[in-house]
């Protein structure tokens, strides 16, 4: 595998430096400064990519640009928007960088409702708790219709669990749902987001369906024209939530994508996390059978307290995933094609090496130094001792 580490630009706490000391040799970033919808300036790229040059790596993989919500809808100014979108495919091709991540979730990005979960060691994770989206649905946010999505028993463990809890507590759950994630979506509060919500009534499963499928269809000559692999990142989590729809949470659906999309260019980021947040996935199978369209990979792990109820790992290579099995289908498919897949360690826990960095939810530099260095030492030994890699 390709060692890969995703780096925030200049406004992220962690350097190149840093970054390249941990034995990364591919930086996965993106012009975070530029919204969603305009063009990226081959100028600009070409900064960035010298930047990273310059610090021993090479940027080979963006993550992410972003999809305007026009796009996803089909409405207002989309046709714009999505030719931008191919110029800006088109200036990372003439500068070298070829893969694209993007993700078609509305609104939000990953949803957690606990950004500072904390371990018995003392550090602390992203964490996930259905009855706390629920009841910030139900009780805080007030989205109408909401009861209509939520069954008997978790609408009444919901009511149980904010009558119980503080006016901190339930401003923890909150802040976690409606930060927002650079390059992506803007902080917001209860009162923007269910006018962003709004946007999307009358947008079902089907439409939104066939809304991703319509616009890959209108890049596809652009990423056939100049080679850029787009591998679209997996809903998180991997069902419905606060009215959204989802397009992009089971094999299914990635089968219905390749089937209406069929360029070889079109494909998917295999992100173990967004996919292990359904009990109903497995991981590896989706790896195996989707492996020709795998472009770009993150790994890392969760650990159930029940089902619908879950924290990251402590370690990358323990938890719902089983990464021994995936890390050994990553190797046979990087022998099959004759090249190496970017891989980044995804999320990590926040250490008392970084309590005084103010670094972004989940991307510290201990937690993820941790999962790269579990992540190498698992490839070496499968390499070592497996038939076939």
């Amino acid at each position: 595998m390709k060692q890969g580490w995703r780096w925030y630009g200049e406004s992220d706490p962690i350097s190149l430096k840093e970054i390249r000391q941990a034995g990364v040799t591919d930086v996965v970033t993106a012009l975070y400064g530029r919204k969603p919808g305009e063009t990226w300036p081959v100028a600009e790229i070409r900064r960035l990519a010298k930047k990273v040059r310059d610090a021993g790596m090479t940027w080979s993989v963006v993550e992410s640009v972003p999809v305007h919500e026009d796009v996803k809808k089909r409405t207002g100014d989309f046709r714009r928007h999505v030719a931008n979108y191919r110029k800006t495919l088109e200036n990372l091709a003439a500068c070298g960088v070829k893969t694209v991540c993007y993700n078609f979730m509305p609104v939000l990005d990953w949803t957690r409702s606990d950004l500072a979960h904390e371990l018995p060691d003392g550090s602390t994770c992203l964490g996930y708790n259905a009855y706390e989206v629920a009841a910030f649905d139900l009780f805080a946010l007030k989205r109408p219709d909401a009861a209509k999505d939520y069954d008997a028993k978790t609408k009444a463990r919901a009511k149980r669990l904010w009558a119980k809890y503080s006016p901190k507590e339930r401003m923890r759950v909150q802040k976690a749902i409606l930060t927002g994630l650079p390059g992506t979506v803007d902080d917001l509060t209860p009162a923007q987001f269910l006018r962003e919500l709004k946007t999307y009534a009358g947008v079902d499963d089907a439409r939104l369906r066939a809304n991703l499928y319509a616009f890959l269809n209108d890049v596809t000559p652009t990423l056939e024209k100049c080679g850029v692999d787009l591998c679209i990142h997996p809903d998180d989590p991997p069902h419905p939530i606060f009215g959204l729809p989802r397009v992009l949470s089971t094999a299914a659906d990635v089968r219905r994508m390749v089937k209406a999309c069929p360029s070889k260019h079109v494909g998917l980021t295999l992100c173990t996390g967004s996919l292990g947040a359904s009990p109903e996935n497995d991981e590896v199978a989706i790896f195996r059978e989707f492996a020709e369209r795998v472009f770009f990979c993150h790994f890392r792990n969760l650990e159930y307290e029940e089902e619908g109820v879950f924290h990251e790992s402590r370690c990358h290579l323990v938890g719902k995933t089983n990464m021994p099995e995936l890390m050994l289908a990553l190797l046979r498919e990087e022998k099959r094609r004759g090249a190496d897949i970017v891989v980044r360690p995804d999320h990590g826990r926040l250490m008392e090496i970084d309590k005084r960095r103010n670094c972004y939810c989940g991307y510290s530099y201990g937690g993820r130094l941790v999962g790269l260095a579990e992540l190498r030492g698992l490839e070496i030994g499968l390499k070592a001792f497996s038939r076939g890699v």
